[in-house]
């Protein structure tokens, strides 16, 4: 039997990993024996414990309890804890997912102790290393022996840095030094196919906040940089505010409770004081993510900083104004279905006016078949030693 340690921290590799999870219990029961083990970057019930309950997915064996603190001093006490873990437990493989401090230091810890790691959302590249999340994945997919790609474009950046082609060769050679890399598909597609009904049956989000079906707009923000930047949070909450009022639209926010407080300390603010009182627009605390699926699929539009909502958005055919400077999945603009606006405000009203105004956009399946995890599984069996 297959012996993976699964790691997790953030909330979307809590639900990323549920398609995994889903994966072996169904198919691969006899074949992969999963332990599970959470970093505790994300220690907010709403942001984590809620998610277990609600996706079904087992558990976590161990629970390191880091919580948050400095990029270094985060990713230290990950590296020590997970390594810990790996000494104790001896898995065949480590899973990490995504571009998190979890995920460096899993990977890292892992190919220290030449235990081989597999990267689930392999070689995704926004081309700007300022951001975190794109060192931690440079530097993961460098140490990884299995690399999945949910997208093609993903695969031709693992090509144009240096890995063999393994789609189109015979070799069954794999290790650190000989890693396979595959598009396989997004395990997030998986995901949202699987619970897309389940989300009808069970959120009320919609009765809750007096949401109409495709008569309301869907906000995200959560990055540092537009967060924790007084000058960018103020242009973003500035054209919300435009947008609401000049379109008589609604628009529900779900914020981190980070976010939250500086806007609501921020009451001497205009720009921060206007968003306050405006009726249009409701600010909630994070949603789970069943209700997330719920106002994505009937929102009319989404504005997001998220590349998983902008995923999201694509699934379930919605618009997006993407709220970076950049974006991972170059494939939604080229479809022309979202535009990098920033947080610039003229950009931002800009974008939305366009796509609201945009006729029979196209969508086509570029992010797999809803079976990547099944794909995942069964390489997983035929490379990994066990």
């Amino acid at each position: 039997m297959l012996r993976i340690l699964t790691i997790l921290g953030a909330r979307p590799q809590i639900i990323k990993a549920a398609a995994l999870s889903r994966a072996i219990k169904n198919h691969f029961q006899n074949d992969i024996r999963e332990i599970i083990l959470h970093t505790g970057q994300h220690y907010d019930a709403n942001m984590s414990q809620v998610f277990f309950d609600e996706l079904g997915i087992p558990e976590p064996d161990f629970n390191l309890g880091i919580g948050s603190a400095s990029h270094a001093q985060q990713t230290a006490a990950m590296l020590s804890g997970i390594e810990d873990v790996l000494l104790k437990e001896k898995p065949d493989a480590l899973v990490v997912y995504g571009d998190t401090n979890s995920t460096l230091a899993g990977a890292l810890a892992a190919a220290k102790i030449h235990v081989p790691v597999i990267h689930i959302e392999a070689g995704l590249r926004s081309f700007n290393k300022s951001m975190p999340e794109e060192i931690n994945r440079i530097a993961c997919d460098h140490v990884s022996t299995l690399l999945f790609s949910p997208t093609r474009t993903g695969y031709n950046n693992l090509l144009r840095e240096g890995s063999q082609d393994t789609e189109n060769q015979s070799s069954n050679q794999c290790d650190i030094d000989h890693p396979r890399i595959y598009h396989c598909g997004d395990v997030m597609y998986d995901n949202s196919l699987f619970f897309s009904a389940l989300a009808e049956d069970k959120s009320n989000i919609l009765k809750k906040y007096a949401l109409e079906k495709g008569g309301f707009g869907l906000v995200t923000i959560h990055r540092d940089s537009n967060t924790d930047q007084p000058e960018r949070l103020s242009a973003i909450l500035s054209a919300l505010n435009e947008i609401a009022n000049e379109n008589q639209l609604r628009l529900l926010v779900p914020l981190h409770p980070r976010t939250s407080k500086i806007i609501a300390q921020s009451r001497d603010n205009a720009v921060y004081a206007a968003f306050n009182r405006n009726e249009l627009i409701t600010v909630t605390e994070p949603v789970s993510f069943l209700d997330v699926i719920q106002l994505e699929k009937n929102a009319k539009i989404i504005l997001t900083d998220s590349g998983g909502v902008q995923k999201e958005a694509y699934f379930f055919e919605k618009p997006s104004v993407i709220l970076r400077p950049e974006t991972e999945w170059q494939e939604i603009l080229d479809q022309g279905v979202g535009i990098l606006a920033d947080a610039d405000k003229t950009r931002i009203k800009s974008a939305f006016s366009k796509l609201t105004e945009m006729e029979n956009p196209n969508y086509p399946k570029i992010f797999g078949d809803g079976h990547a995890a099944e794909f995942i599984c069964r390489e997983m069996l035929k490379f990994i030693p066990h």
